[in-house]
């Protein structure tokens, strides 16, 4: 059995389409389907259902996911392992961050690093999703959220205040009101975030212009007078065209940690990284 077919197999029961699977390993739609039905040909059995909306995984199919998941895992530890042992600084970094955080925060010190590392090529993911470190989806992950998986190495980077702000210009509204106010907030499935529901608390009454899960977007939508946004202080004081309003309290601020696989931890070219993030954001924060 080729381990290249179980990869793609992994990618597909995963993503539930040939399409999304082809994009996440960098394969053509075609090359994907041919190599699924050598795989399926190889063990006689029959892996997925094709339906209407996708590839569902037959009885068979779930079983092969079982042991072709521990496999790769086993795999995954191999390649961390000797990757891990390099020490020349050359060769790949992928990072994961929230939009705004890769923008603001860390494009300048990527920048820094690639002048000081030519030979490092570091690609930097910017969305929603939470990149599993064990899969080596990524080699450095930065959130909001602390890491609870036991063979991840994880520290507190730094606390990030936020602010009211609003267009050049604007007054602050009056706290426990909002009345003839319009704010840009957060979209239904981040509504819990504690300054969200700050926002919702202290302007009761305004009214919800637009929603967002992107903080650049809501700057954006601020900056142009579509209403006021909480927004990341690094984010929000570095647009000349938004003003930070003051209604008596601040809303909470998100602690920001970081996080890499334990098996990493003597990649020369990952540390040389840590130390300059560290160096630059935790002693800036300081």
């Amino acid at each position: 059995m080729d381990w290249s077919d179980l990869r793609i197999f992994l990618a597909i029961a995963r993503e539930g389409t040939l399409g999304a699977a082809a994009r996440r390993i960098g394969q053509t739609q075609p090359t994907m389907g041919r190599r699924l039905r050598a795989l399926e040909t190889s063990l006689g059995q029959t892996l997925f259902q094709r339906t209407a909306d996708g590839f569902v995984l037959t009885d068979e199919g779930a079983a092969v996911l079982r042991h072709a998941e521990r496999i790769e895992d086993e795999a995954l530890a191999l390649e961390r392992e000797v990757s891990g042992a390099k020490t020349q600084l050359d060769g790949p970094l992928r990072l994961s961050s929230s939009d705004w955080f890769g923008t603001v925060m860390l494009s300048p010190l990527i920048a820094a690093f690639g002048k000081r590392h030519p030979a490092v090529t570091v690609e930097l993911l910017t969305d929603a999703r939470l990149y599993s470190l064990p899969r080596r989806e990524a080699d450095l992950v930065f959130r909001i959220k602390p890491f609870s998986e036991p063979e991840v190495i994880s520290r507190k980077l730094l606390h990030i205040p936020y602010a009211l702000y609003g267009k050049k210009g604007s007054k602050p509204p009056r706290a426990g009101d909002g009345s003839g106010v319009r704010v840009v907030t957060m979209n239904a499935e981040f509504a819990d975030m504690p300054d969200a529901v700050w926002l919702k608390r202290m302007l009761p009454h305004a009214e919800v212009a637009s929603r967002s899960n992107n903080r650049q977007v809501q700057a954006e939508l601020c900056a142009r007078g579509g209403g006021l946004a909480v927004l990341p202080r690094p984010l929000g004081d570095g647009d000349r065209r938004l003003v930070a309003l003051d209604i008596g309290t601040a809303p909470p601020g998100r602690d920001t940690y970081l996080g890499y696989h334990r098996d990493m931890k003597r990649l020369a070219r990952l540390r040389a990284l840590l130390d300059l993030v560290i160096e630059k954001l935790a002693a800036d924060a300081a």
